[in-house]
């Protein structure tokens, strides 16, 4: 047992190895989280998020990260994550159907100027393809958190971070690591020291 738990560690660092490497890749979370600085200093937006499953704890982590602190005490930055509130989630999808959850939310409470991140391992989650195409019509910047060939979520985000990885567990695990990178910079940028 020893060897195949060594063995899983193995594949997460053989992963976060193809990130580490992937200078595009590097870029984009550079690009997203400049974005995401830019948005908080302003003052007058939020950033939302959404998954499903796993998806949606990782969605929640982050929104959290940066609601409460990430590193250390600094003012509350203004996140939400779509998947929290059971009444909407179960009304909507009652009324409307699942793939409306949280499309119907963004046309609620997203506005111009917000960003959106869906996480999903596959890119082809139909409720965060619907809340892109929403989004889009609101002139929110929409960025797909996904992995495998970033599916057909990559195809309409605004910026794509594709983990390079078919494995489920290894991309989860990759989406959380980005979401901490975007956080620890993001709260540095505001209140702390500059990241070079």
């Amino acid at each position: 047992m020893n060897n195949y738990i060594k063995d899983q560690i193995k594949k997460s660092y053989e992963t976060k190895q193809l990130i580490y490497e992937n200078e595009s890749l590097i870029n984009k979370i550079k690009e997203v989280t400049t974005l995401c600085v830019e948005l908080y200093k302003k003052g007058l937006n939020k950033t939302i998020l959404a998954g499903n499953g796993g998806s949606a704890a990782d969605a929640q982590h982050i929104a959290a990260e940066l609601v409460g602190r990430y590193g250390f005490d600094r003012p509350s930055l203004a996140s939400l994550a779509l998947t929290t509130d059971t009444s909407n989630i179960t009304a909507i999808g009652n009324d409307y159907g699942y793939d409306k959850i949280f499309s119907r939310q963004l046309e609620g409470m997203g506005q111009k100027g917000d960003i959106f991140i869906g996480i999903s391992t596959s890119g082809n989650s139909k409720n965060i393809i619907n809340a892109f195409e929403r989004a889009k019509e609101k002139g929110i910047t929409t960025v797909a958190l996904v992995g495998k060939d970033g599916g057909d979520m990559a195809k309409i985000a605004d910026i794509s971070l594709i983990v390079p990885s078919d494995s489920t567990p290894r991309i989860q695990e990759s989406h959380i690591l980005i979401g901490h990178i975007m956080c620890d910079i993001i709260e540095k940028e505001l209140f702390g020291t500059r990241v070079n």
